[in-house]
């Protein structure tokens, strides 16, 4: 009867642990419309970089977030960002650049597709209205590509060459908040640093304003952001490429 007794008691801590557990799990959905300045250089691994004039373009990322009270367990996040510009250059007479076992020379443009990844795993260390701090490591997979056309004397392409990217970069992550009680306005800091590719980052600093609802919570949020990724021979290619600019977002708290 004891062990009966026993058995009941262990059985009915466990469901009211994974009762209060569920209670406390939440999610965050946003996204982001990004108008950011491309700049950088590239080329074939051992090759001379070249520069390119690139245009600035719209760019975007979507996240979703889970949050839980578990001890022990990191919480987890997995953010894509689109990141796709084309550029343009002219290469002096007598030079040309080689990429993808093929030459080009004269007028040339490029397409930089730096699109990614980022799979964030990160404890709450702090979390009110005034102070909010997480932190823990990111996997940032990459999953674009380099490409190079030879442009005719109508600036048509006639011939290209494209490296794509597939591998990624381990990254310390940290996401800081410091509010306003009262008044739903908060600044707010995220950034990402690459610990096995040191001179790649990833950073965001901007001001929010919270709207508390009944059943979720609204955060519209204006900020810059900068994504370098500054690498030599990753998966062929060395590169010194920047997205740089201005953003909007909204995020949704259930």
């Amino acid at each position: 009867m004891k062990k009966t007794l026993l058995a009941c008691a262990l059985l009915g801590s466990l469901a009211a642990t994974s009762v209060q557990a569920a209670s406390l799990v939440g999610f965050k959905v946003g996204g982001d419309y990004w108008k950011a300045d491309t700049s950088g250089t590239f080329a074939e691994n051992g090759q001379p970089q070249q520069d390119f004039n690139y245009s600035s373009d719209a760019q975007g990322s979507v996240w979703v977030a889970v949050e839980h009270g578990i001890p022990l367990i990191p919480n987890f996040k997995i953010r894509e960002n689109s990141l796709d510009s084309g550029g343009n250059a002219s290469l002096a007479t007598g030079t040309a650049m080689n990429f993808g076992g093929k030459e080009f020379t004269g007028d040339i443009s490029s397409n930089t597709d730096l699109s990614n990844t980022d799979f964030v795993l990160y404890y709450e260390l702090l979390d009110n209205d005034m102070v909010a701090l997480d932190l823990g490591a990111a996997y940032k997979k990459m999953h674009g590509s380099f490409r190079v056309n030879q442009l005719d004397t109508n600036g048509v392409s006639r011939q290209n060459s494209e490296k794509e990217l597939d591998s990624g970069i381990v990254m310390a992550y940290a996401d800081a908040q410091v509010g306003v009680p009262g008044l739903g306005l908060y600044g707010f800091a995220e950034v990402m640093v690459g610990i096995d590719e040191s001179s790649v980052y990833d950073y965001s600093v901007g001001l929010g304003w919270q709207f508390d609802g009944t059943a979720l919570d609204t955060k519209v949020r204006v900020g810059y952001r900068d994504f370098s990724f500054d690498v030599n021979d990753f998966d062929g290619v060395s590169t010194n490429s920047q997205f740089k600019g201005y953003f909007a977002g909204v995020e949704l708290v259930f």
